[in-house]
């Protein structure tokens, strides 16, 4: 069998299962929905049927459940592109928003608001101030990078890492001089969650994966180019400081929305990439779709988990995912060859 020939079918076969891990994700919660039910519902509300389920039953599949899996299949598979390219434009295997400040940047935004500022727009108020805070922190990253003599990818890391902490501590600040009783929801939100999910916030969501997923595309192959190293990738036309920070800011608009909806959820940008490249290879035509595919599953799976785990309370996702991610670190430092 031939390598496209087994991608195809990794593909065809990983779709399968972020689709059953999606209905298992309507189906099982405090209250356990028959498939039966899910499907006539599903049915109605898409107007192929007249055959309806109890109003009750109705609403927990459409209103509550239903959009929780799209901004889990948007925010999963988002974060797997993110942390895709940030791998390739740095050469470093651990790169994801974390590590560039992108996701801290974020939270402290929506930090302030819930402990300190209050909800003066509404409902989009906690959106507004962590996308804020996401795109401040980018723009502090990119200041940093141009002060610096020479702009190669180990100088946009540690701006990243000095930017990451500098909101991590401005975050435990603003969580110590708030509202106290404001601390349960800061932490739950910087640990992430899907339970801001509305359908009036999900076109958001999808603006997110959609940018993120055409501009990987549409570049796929300037990113290839830096496979073969930054030389090589100039003497193709690629002019790499430049491509660099293009995919910087276009990863952290992205990331700033997603953290805006779903909180902060660590790993899945570091890990899936790792995991898709086993099964897609390096080229990002492949890459891409394999990452975004994987990382919906992940996310599905592990918000299936956070809602199981303690049922009927619910965990951060951020708990399982952070978990999972420990121990893949951990697996992957252990299979690196010494020497």
């Amino acid at each position: 069998m031939s390598f496209a020939a087994a991608q195809r079918r990794m593909l065809i076969g990983a779709s399968v299962a972020m689709l059953a891990l999606a209905l298992a994700s309507i189906a099982y919660g405090s209250t356990l929905i028959p498939l039966g039910d899910i499907m006539r519902a599903l049915a109605h509300a898409a107007g192929l049927s007249d055959t309806s389920v109890a109003a009750p039953v109705q609403r927990i599949i459409i209103d509550l459940r239903l959009p929780r899996v799209v901004l889990a299949l948007c925010v999963g598979a988002g974060l797997g592109v993110i942390g895709a390219m940030l791998q390739t434009v740095t050469r470093n295997d651990l790169a994801d928003p974390f590590l560039f400040g992108l996701s801290s940047g974020a939270a402290a935004g929506a930090v302030s608001v819930i402990s300190i500022f209050g909800d003066r727009f509404g409902i989009w108020t906690l959106p507004i101030a962590a996308f804020s805070g996401g795109m401040l922190a980018a723009l502090l990253v990119l200041v940093l990078v141009r002060r610096i003599e020479g702009q190669g990818p180990e100088r946009l890391i540690l701006a990243g890492l000095a930017v990451s902490f500098l909101f991590a501590a401005l975050t435990n600040y603003i969580v110590f001089l708030g509202d106290q009783r404001a601390a349960h929801s800061v932490l739950f939100w910087t640990l992430g969650g899907l339970g801001l999910a509305r359908w009036d916030n999900l076109p958001l969501a999808i603006t997110g994966l959609a940018a993120i997923l055409a501009f990987a595309l549409f570049n796929h192959r300037r990113l290839d180019a830096f496979l073969a190293g930054e030389n090589t990738a100039e003497s193709l036309g690629v002019r790499v400081a430049r491509t660099r920070s293009i995919v910087f800011i276009v990863c952290a608009f992205s990331t700033a929305i997603f953290v805006s909806v779903a909180g902060v959820i660590g790993f899945v940008g570091l890990m899936i990439p790792h995991m898709a490249r086993r099964f897609a290879g390096q080229l990002h035509a492949g890459l891409i779709v394999a990452s975004a595919i994987f990382g919906a599953t992940l996310i599905l799976l592990s918000d299936l988990a956070a809602r199981l785990l303690l049922a009927p309370q619910e965990l951060p996702i951020g708990i399982v995912t952070s978990s999972v991610g420990a121990f893949f670190v951990v697996t992957m430092l252990l299979r690196k060859p010494r020497g």
